[in-house]
């Protein structure tokens, strides 16, 4: 019997001509969401993770994956001039390894900690309480470059 995957839904067309669902992945953590749920969070696959939606923002990605252990747990959208005051809140905080870089804008709630589960509930009363050092509006540093590239482009017309 052959099946084919069907592009716009996740179903299975046998060759028998019945349908046959196709098996889901299992949420990493999804205690998160459910922690989340009076904020109706959306989410969306990235970097073969679960990236954590509220409004515009995203706000945490969740991973569990075999390559680079390490930085399974939940990811943290934030930015660097919040690292300090995050790290207080969270003592087993870190940046990223995954990406080769000293520190990044991502923070991880590493899954082997201690505190993992406490922690990773904490961060999503900081999300419920709608805390300013978490979340990111995607592509918004984008759009602020193109648009001063721009900006700068029209300046200098008027330059000639």
């Amino acid at each position: 019997m052959m099946a084919k995957l069907s592009q716009k839904n996740s179903v299975l067309a046998a060759a028998d001509g019945f349908l046959r669902a196709r098996k889901r992945k299992t949420v990493p953590h999804e205690f998160v969401l459910e922690a989340l749920a009076p904020l109706s969070p959306r989410t969306n696959p990235m970097f073969g993770c679960l990236a954590v939606y509220v409004g515009e923002k995203i706000v945490l990605i969740l991973r569990d994956r075999p390559k680079y252990p390490k930085d399974n747990g939940v990811w943290i959208a934030t930015t660097t001039e919040h690292h300090e005051s995050l790290g207080t809140e969270f003592p087993n905080m870190r940046s990223l390894g995954l990406w080769g870089k000293k520190i990044t804008g991502w923070q991880v709630l590493p899954v082997d900690a201690p505190d993992f589960e406490q922690a990773a509930l904490r961060a999503c009363e900081l999300v419920i309480a709608g805390d300013p050092r978490i979340g990111k509006v995607p592509g918004a540093r984008r759009k602020l470059a193109a648009q001063k590239a721009k900006e700068e482009k029209r300046n200098a017309r008027r330059g000639r």
